[in-house]
C-alpha cells in the first residue's frame, strides 16, 4: 500500500530511453502581432466607409484596400446641390465599378450576399449610405433607393420628416446611418428606431458617455476610422467599449490601406482585448446590426407604405 502512494515520475518527467530523442520543445507562444495577424486571415474586416476614387481609369483598378478587409459600405455622400441626380450617379459609379472588378468585388445587398462574397475571395461592396439632403423629403425617393441595393442613409436632423422615414426604414430594411449626427438627433433617432443604427464613420469623441450608453441599449455599431497611430484609435474604441459595450465597437476605412488593420487589433490584444471582441469589432458586430434591421423588415412586410 505504501508502494501505491509513494511519488512516481510521471511520463512528462521520465528521461528518454538510451539512444531515444529527446521530445522537442513547445513552440514559443505567438506575439501580440502574429495574432492579430492570424485573426484577420481568418476574420477579414467590413469597412464602415468607403469614397468612391476620383477616377475610374483601369489602371487604378481595383482601388486600393488593405489587405484584411471583406466588405466595404461605399459612401454616395454628394454635394447638397447634387441632390437625387448626383446620388444615382454615384449609385451608377460604384456598380460600374464592382463590375470593372469582379475578381475582386461583388455587390451585396444582404448579410446573405456578404457572406457568399467572402466564401468566393471577394470583397462585398455594400451600397451606403446616402447622404440625408438627397431624400428630397419624401419617403418615395427612400423607397427607390432601396429598390437600387441602397442599405444605409445617413440622417443628420430630426425633424417630423425624419421620425416618419426612420419608421419607414425600419419597415423596408433601410440602416439609419447617424454619421455627424448630434447628440439631440441621436437621442431622438434612438427613441423611435427598433432596428440597430450604424455610425459607418463614428466620431465617439463628440457624443457624451450617456449617449454612447444609449447606442448600446440599441445595439447600434460605432466603426471608428482606422488611422496610422494604432494607440490613438485604440483609445477611442476603449471609450466605445467601457461606455457602450464591446458589441458596439466598429471600424472605419483606414487612411493607411497599406498598413491595414494587423497594429491596431495587436495593439487592442495588448489592451486586453479578448478574441471574440476583435472578431465582433473585425465584423460580426456590423453584421448582427444588419441581419436584425433585414429580420425586423422581414416581420413588418405586410405593414402598408408611409405616404
Amino acid at each position: 500500500m505504501a508502494d501505491l502512494l509513494d511519488d512516481h515520475p510521471t511520463l512528462s518527467t521520465v528521461p528518454p530511453a538510451a539512444g531515444e530523442p529527446a521530445p522537442p520543445e513547445p513552440p514559443p507562444p505567438l506575439d501580440e502581432t502574429a495574432r492579430a495577424r492570424a485573426l484577420l486571415d481568418a476574420q477579414p474586416v467590413t469597412e464602415g466607409h468607403t469614397e468612391l476614387p476620383r477616377s475610374l481609369d483601369p489602371e487604378d483598378l481595383p482601388p486600393a484596400r488593405a489587405a484584411e478587409a471583406g466588405a466595404q459600405f461605399w459612401s454616395l455622400h454628394v454635394e447638397a446641390d447634387e441632390g437625387v441626380v448626383g446620388t444615382l450617379r454615384r449609385i451608377d459609379a460604384v456598380r460600374a465599378l464592382v463590375a470593372a472588378c469582379p475578381e475582386d468585388l461583388r455587390l451585396a445587398q444582404n448579410t446573405s450576399e456578404m457572406a457568399h462574397a467572402r466564401n468566393c475571395g471577394r470583397v462585398a461592396a455594400l451600397l451606403g449610405p446616402v447622404a440625408w439632403t438627397a431624400l428630397g423629403g419624401s419617403a418615395a425617393t427612400l423607397r427607390a433607393y432601396h429598390a437600387l441595393g441602397v442599405r444605409a442613409v445617413n440622417l443628420t436632423r430630426f425633424d417630423r420628416f425624419a421620425r416618419d422615414a426612420v419608421r419607414e426604414m425600419n419597415r423596408i430594411g433601410l440602416a439609419v446611418d447617424l454619421s455627424g449626427a448630434d447628440q439631440d438627433t441621436v437621442r431622438r433617432t434612438l427613441e423611435v428606431t427598433r432596428a440597430p443604427a450604424l455610425l459607418t464613420r463614428a466620431a465617439p469623441e463628440g457624443l457624451p458617455d450617456d449617449v454612447l450608453g444609449l447606442l448600446g441599449a440599441n445595439g447600434a455599431v460605432c466603426m471608428v476610422a482606422v488611422t496610422d497611430d494604432p494607440a490613438a484609435v485604440a483609445d477611442v474604441l476603449d471609450r466605445v467599449r467601457a461606455a457602450a459595450g464591446a458589441h458596439c465597437a466598429g471600424v472605419s476605412r483606414t487612411t493607411a490601406p497599406a498598413v491595414g488593420y494587423v497594429p491596431l487589433f495587436a495593439e487592442l490584444l495588448r489592451r486586453g482585448w479578448s478574441a471574440q471582441e476583435l472578431v465582433g469589432l473585425a465584423h460580426a458586430n456590423v453584421t448582427r446590426a444588419l441581419r436584425e434591421t433585414e429580420f425586423l423588415a422581414r416581420t413588418n412586410h405586410i405593414r402598408p407604405a408611409a405616404a
